[in-house]
Formats: C-alpha cells, sequence, structure tokens
C-alpha cells in the first residue's frame, strides 16, 4: 500500500521498480525506511536528467519526493549514497538480487513495515561484499516470513512435543513445522542457528563457526517457506 506523505519527503530509498511512463517520465516504486511509496519521476529519461543517477537500480539514495493533488507523488531530487557496484558485474548476483526486490516489492503492499527497509539493504550489501549467496538468500527468505507475521515454531514440534537436542527431525511442509524422525536430517545445532538467523544481523551469521556444514537443511526449509 501506499503511504501518505506531506507535502515534500525527504528520506533514503532504494528503487524497487521502474515503469516507463510517456516519453521521457517514469514511475517508481520506492522502498524507504518508513514503507513503499509510488512517485513520477519527470523527464528522468531524457539524456541530462539530473535525477537519473539517483534511481539506479541496487542503489540507496536519498530522495525529496513532493505530493500534490494526485495520487502519485513527484520526485524532485535524488542523490546517490550507495551503489551496490559488485553486483551488476556477477549474473548469479544480479538475478538474486532482483528476486530481493520482486518480493520485498510484493510484501510491502501486504503489510508496512521499517523492517523491510533494513532486511533489503543487508541483503544487498551482503551480495555487494561477496558474502555466502546461499546463507544472504536463506537469511533474507526467512526474516521476509517473519516480517510478515509468520515465524517458524522452532519451541514445538508438529505435535506439540518441545523440541529437545536428543531428537531428531525432518520438516515437514504441510504442516509448516517439525517431525520427529530417527534419521532426520535436522538436529538441535540446524535448529538452534534458525533461531540465531531469525534475530540477528546477516553479518552477525557469517560469524556462526562452520555455519557452511548445516546450511543446506535450513536453505531447503526456506526454499519450501518461499
Amino acid at each position: 500500500m501506499n503511504l501518505p506523505m506531506p507535502s515534500d519527503l525527504r528520506t533514503r530509498a532504494v528503487v524497487l521498480r521502474r515503469t516507463n511512463y510517456g516519453e521521457s517520465d517514469r514511475i517508481l516504486n520506492f522502498l524507504t525506511p518508513t514503507g513503499k511509496v509510488s512517485v513520477l519521476a519527470r523527464g528522468v529519461r531524457k539524456e541530462k536528467s539530473r535525477l537519473a543517477g539517483g534511481i539506479e537500480l541496487f542503489t540507496v539514495s536519498d530522495v525529496v519526493i513532493h505530493q500534490g493533488r494526485g495520487s502519485l507523488g513527484t520526485l524532485t531530487s535524488a542523490k546517490m549514497l550507495n551503489f551496490y557496484h559488485n553486483i551488476i558485474a556477477d549474473v548469479s548476483c544480479l538475478e538474486l538480487a532482483a528476486t530481493f526486490l520482486k518480493k520485498i516489492d510484493r510484501a510491502a503492499e501486504q503489510i508496512t513495515s521499517p523492517e523491510h527497509f533494513s532486511l533489503l539493504s543487508q541483503s544487498l550489501d551482503g551480495l555487494n561484499r561477496g558474502l555466502d549467496a546461499e546463507l544472504v538468500h536463506t537469511w533474507f527468505l526467512l526474516n521476509l516470513r517473519r516480517i510478515g507475521g509468520e515465524e517458524l515454531n522452532l519451541i514445538y514440534d508438529i505435535n506439540g512435543a518441545k523440541l529437545v537436542p536428543e531428537e531428531r527431525y525432518i520438516w515437514d511442509n504441510s504442516e509448516q513445522g517439525f517431525k520427529t524422525y530417527s534419521s532426520g536430517d535436522i538436529s538441535s545445532r540446524e535448529i538452534k542457528f534458525l533461531r540465531f538467523l531469525l534475530s540477528n544481523s546477516l553479518l552477525l551469521a557469517t560469524k556462526v563457526e562452520n555455519y557452511q556444514h548445516f546450511l543446506p537443511q535450513i536453505t531447503s526449509i526456506a526454499a519450501q517457506l518461499s
């Protein structure tokens, strides 16, 4: 949903989607720290537009939006603060980053949360830094679901029994929970790391010792949830 804005709003913003409009304009979906807004960037497709550099994809910008009588705000200023240039140099990172934009764009239509901006910024920054792409993707998917109010049950299994270190589990996607299974591939270490991913920053997650050994099982769960 679009947020009501004062006459002039200055904020940080990330472009989620750009749509050409008329001969030289664009309609932009911005994600800001307070939610998603749609704006009209007049003349931005012209060669000498002063706005063009601040509305590139995979860029955090300082923008000023004027709200007139229409339903769309008008972009009056856009200054690039941070360009994640390494993302566009790697095809796989570029595809993953584009997926993040689409998922956030869709999620922000359903719920307004300042956490969306932090989630997207950390994820793009992680890809730009060359962090483990599998970890970045998994952290993103799990926390996007949490922000949407669908947090995993990491206390009890699907039968209501408390999750304990002595047991092994499998993920039951139909029940959206863990199921006791003697030869299951999920142990207390995977569940502990899941809890960590849902309560800490992406950079802190990379500091967990030997996380690569139990990330595949968590990645599999995150992929089923998405």
